[in-house]
């Protein structure tokens, strides 16, 4: 596909961005302990400059709020190490952007961090109802933006941007839910965006006119009585007639019944959203949310309903997207599986507030880890053997190869993927067959060797004398000691995901864990024959192993289908009509036709003992060390791959 519109340069106000990919604000949780901008946060940004977005756009906290979850702009001391971030970020090729952010938390005076808000109305998320803030306070705070904006300025960045969304402070000022006011900041929509606009002035006021400030605005609040389109479109004119240079669409709050970041969200669900913005205004709109190729982006852009896009968790994943794009190495792509984990990283310091919490990324295992990463050069050329094609030895085989060692990879199947091939069948989980695509299309680049229908065995390994073998070969299904376990209506949820085997009538999932519940689902929407679905956990939770930001909307939705779920259930025993239990309330029995094993994977300890010291140096990675998640996988092979 031919990128027409994502390469071509916009400006502005006075800044001229290289091209249409805005790298979103993104919390990381990689700010110093003195709320400083030090070298891994330096270098992380820096990482996505190199990639090719054409505006990095970073939060920062304009006013004293005790914790280093964002780095600082409320003193003169953060622009010395500021300069040092933007300078790496222009000396790549990118423009820098400094938003502006207070969450919930502020810090007056001498004082202690407190949760605030414009009316006593409780926060859901951080579970207090705020103290309401005094007119001298909320100007306190406009003239904070002011002064953090001419520091922004002066530390080189290119442009500031205040936040209004998410939920937090600036966003419950505009929302009617919480804005139950009856003074000037309070009431109507006038009075409601009233500090929005203050701020706006006193940037300009203290940064100066010809320096770009944009607004972050949520577009729809995505909660039962909040603002919607129809309002902002008349806060995106009045911010544009006080001189904002770009808006910046945002939706939903973090504890909005609808997820932003979700794989059942179709890939540019808000674009609409910028849209109805840019069609009211006369300045740039950067489409944002469930943004993450650049397919995508370049069909928001040639369809007119945004002049940039915005990614984050796009670039946290694979901070090279850009380049990979604009040189037609789109196969390249690692992509974001939209899976959660980073927010839910971020989203403990809300709870623990004080504390720093750093954010990772399942696919990507250099993030926030950028400098000491780098694959090296080996000094030594070695020839390794990889036992095993699924995430933990496609990753080693890519990162050693890249390294230069000469990298044979073997898999037993007829293709590259291990259970990742199943883990990608159930609904909304392709993305994972792209991460699948994009290992072996690197894997290639990098000269690795695959030899595919081919187990490795010591004989292979004796008789080809490799320098290093790393063993990848994964785990397997568990088949719990129930008796009845090996009825023929008894079988494994990846026999029903792949199609070797089929379920009919009554099922019942032993197992609430992500896959029994992605089987339940798969069930209802192609199991043919099947009339019900029933999981069955024997611990408290449900999905206990899915993201916590993303588990609620997992769930919520796996209820509206209409599968069945029990917590504290113990399955006794399997017959032919069903189930033996054990409830809280003692013995039961649930009738059901056809019984899914979907209790975990199992590590075998003579598949990879079986290699002892045929090498002069083995090494275990991924499942076949402890059945755990795609990121561990990732992450202990590339570490493999980086030592070997």
């Amino acid at each position: 596909m031919e990128f027409r519109h994502l390469f071509t340069p916009i400006r502005i106000g006075g800044m001229e961005v290289p091209n249409r990919i805005v790298m979103l604000p993104m919390t990381t949780g990689y700010t110093e302990p003195d709320e400083t901008v030090g070298r891994r946060f330096i270098d992380f940004f820096a990482e996505r400059a190199k990639g090719g977005a054409g505006l990095i756009d970073i939060p920062f906290s304009p006013i004293r709020a005790g914790s280093p979850v964002e780095p600082g702009l409320f003193d003169d001391r953060f622009i010395s190490p500021v300069r040092e971030l933007t300078a790496r970020i222009r000396g790549e090729g990118s423009k820098a952007a400094a938003q502006l952010i207070i969450s919930y938390h502020v810090i007056f005076g001498d004082g202690v961090p407190e949760v605030v808000g414009p009316s006593p109305v409780l926060n859901q998320m951080m579970r207090v109802v705020p103290r309401v803030l005094t007119v001298e306070e909320i100007r306190f705070i406009v003239k904070e933006y002011g002064r953090a904006a001419r520091r922004a300025r002066e530390g080189g960045f290119d442009a500031v941007e205040i936040l209004v969304g998410g939920g937090y402070l600036l966003n419950r000022f505009l929302s009617p839910i919480t804005n139950r006011r009856e003074d000037d900041y309070g009431g109507s929509l006038e009075n409601r965006m009233r500090i929005a606009l203050e701020i706006v002035e006193a940037v300009q006021r203290e940064a100066g006119k010809d320096f770009p400030v944009g607004c972050r605005l949520n577009i729809e609040e995505q909660m039962p009585g909040g603002h919607t389109l129809a309002e902002s479109k008349v806060v995106a004119k009045a911010l544009e007639k006080a001189g904002v240079s770009f808006i910046n669409v945002y939706t939903g709050w973090h504890e909005s019944p609808i997820p932003t970041v979700a794989p059942s969200l179709p890939k540019g669900a808000f674009a609409h959203l910028a849209g109805g913005i840019r069609e009211q205004v006369g300045i740039p709109v950067i489409a944002a949310n469930r943004i993450n190729d650049p397919f995508v982006a370049e069909r928001i852009l040639a369809e007119g309903k945004a002049d940039l896009t915005g990614m984050a968790r796009a670039l946290l994943a694979d901070p090279e997207l850009p380049n990979k794009a604009r040189e037609g190495r789109t196969d390249e792509i690692v992509p974001c599986l939209a899976c959660s984990n980073c927010l839910a990283e971020i989203m403990g310091t809300y709870k623990n507030w004080g504390k720093s919490f750093a954010t990772f990324c399942t696919v990507n295992p250099r993030a926030g880890r950028e400098a000491e990463t780098i694959p090296r050069p080996a000094s030594r050329k070695k020839k390794v053997f990889v036992a095993g094609g699924g995430p933990g030895g496609m990753e080693a085989a890519l990162t050693a190869a890249e390294r230069g060692h000469d990298v044979t990879l073997f898999e037993k199947e007829n293709a590259l993927g291990g259970r990742l091939l199943t883990a990608a069948i159930p609904p909304f989980k392709g993305e994972i067959g792209t991460l699948v695509r994009s290992m072996a299309a690197r894997m290639k680049k990098a000269g690795v060797r695959v030899r595919l229908g081919e187990a490795l065995g010591t004989g292979t390994v004796e008789k080809e004398a490799p320098d290093a073998l790393i063993v990848a070969t994964g785990a397997e299904p568990i088949v719990p000691g129930i008796p009845g376990v090996g009825g023929a209506h008894v079988v494994q949820a990846e026999d029903i995901l792949t199609g070797r085997k089929a379920a009919k009538g009554a099922v019942i999932i032993v197992g609430g864990g992500m896959v029994g519940l992605e089987t339940a689902e798969f069930l209802l929407e192609h199991g043919e024959g099947v009339t019900s679905v029933l999981v069955l956990e024997m611990l408290e939770r449900m999905a206990e192993n899915v993201s916590p930001t993303y588990r609620p909307f997992f769930l919520g939705r796996l209820k509206k289908e209409g599968v069945g779920m029990e917590t504290h259930v113990r399955v006794e025993e399997i017959t032919d009509r069903g189930v033996k239990v054990l409830r809280k309330g003692g013995p039961d029995f649930i009738a059901g036709d056809t019984v899914v094993l979907a209790v975990g994977f199992r590590t075998d300890p003579e598949k990879t003992c079986v290699f002892g010291e045929c090498a002069p140096d083995v090494r275990s990675v991924g499942d076949c060390v402890r059945a755990r998640m795609i990121r561990d996988a990732v992450e202990e092979g590339f570490n493999a791959g980086m030592s070997v």
